[in-house]
């Protein structure tokens, strides 16, 4: 057992996934001298020299695209977006092609790219470098889309999506970066597109992932002092959606709240209330309830603590459950 921060766990997991094939790179913007801006690839292009860690030039459409021809001759990349607003130029890369060329092909092409994008806000930083985009890719067809939270997913997760034949969205939350947690590099980790019962409770089911599944914790522990016993599922898996988990829950606590950073309207929240409405429907005993940011751009960093849903609205909306 290894004490790690997020970060480091992730890198650790690279570093794996490097000395066990050959075929894995890394590319992206300064993740080579520098080791990333985040210091996520610290170390590694010194390890394993410049053709398997490559400083790519400015420019994310550039850096997906060259990774689709790279995968087609049998290797494995590693994307890293800087920041998740600089996803956006890339967008047409990820869902045109490498999303779809997989099933155009009926199967006969394997796209085993991996793109990074450290998400979310609360790191005082603007616009651009504080987004939450996972709902644009979850809405994507062909991609799998993934977010850990903590440092032992970090590390396992990691590894599992490299190995992965199909092109993996791997959301890392950027404030939970220097999160510590002791990490079994030996350990045999759960599938990662299974989610995780990470608080078991008897009251409300709170589904979360990535940077608010600390919130949800920190929220779960304040109202036992109540009587209230708070049920924590961390997603992990955001496509596909590991439903018999979140149905099994919410049908034995008979309520549910959904919380995630990015906007409520259109967001992931959406998509998992209406699913469970639809199959637990005869189990609630309240409407499933969204905790979320606002339908605004992301706010000066001044902002961003009256912006990003936090402990007390998602014990506001824990409340609201038990109102009906």
């Amino acid at each position: 057992m290894t004490t790690l921060t997020l970060a480091k766990a992730i890198n650790e997991g690279l570093r794996t996934a490097m000395e066990d094939d050959p075929k894995v790179l890394i590319m992206g913007e300064d993740v080579g001298k520098l080791g990333g801006v985040f210091r996520v690839t610290d170390g590694l292009q010194k390890d394993f020299g410049e053709s398997r860690v490559i400083d790519t030039p400015l420019a994310e459409s550039g850096i997906i695209g060259t990774a689709i021809g790279l995968a087609l001759r049998g290797y494995r990349p590693v994307c890293e977006i800087q920041f998740d607003g600089f996803v956006f130029p890339a967008a047409d890369q990820i869902i045109t092609q490498l999303a779809k060329m997989p099933l155009r092909s009926l199967g006969k092409i394997k796209l085993p790219v991996v793109v990074r994008i450290p998400c979310g806000g609360g790191i005082g930083a603007v616009e651009h470098h504080s987004e939450s985009p996972e709902a644009y890719f979850t809405h994507t067809g062909g991609l799998r889309v993934v977010a850990c939270s903590n440092p032992v997913d970090g590390y396992h997760m990691i590894q599992q999506a490299i190995r992965c034949d199909d092109p993996v969205i791997f959301f890392e939350p950027k404030r939970r970066y220097w999160d510590k947690a002791e990490v079994d590099r030996g350990a045999d980790p759960m599938p990662f597109d299974r989610a995780q019962i990470v608080r078991p409770g008897t009251d409300v089911t709170v589904l979360a992932y990535g940077p608010m599944l600390k919130t949800c914790l920190e929220a779960a522990a304040a109202v036992e002092e109540e009587g209230r016993s708070l049920e924590v599922v961390d997603l992990r898996s955001l496509n596909p959606l590991d439903t018999g988990m979140i149905f099994e829950s919410v049908r034995r606590t008979g309520r549910c709240v959904v919380a995630h950073e990015a906007p409520i309207f259109s967001g992931l929240g959406a998509e998992l209330a209406a699913r469970v409405t639809e199959a637990c429907f005869y189990n609630l005993e309240a409407p499933v309830l969204r905790v979320g940011g606002f339908s605004t751009p992301y706010p000066p960093s001044r902002l961003e603590d009256d912006y990003l849903p936090d402990l007390d609205r998602v014990l506001d909306a824990v409340d609201r459950t038990f109102a009906f």
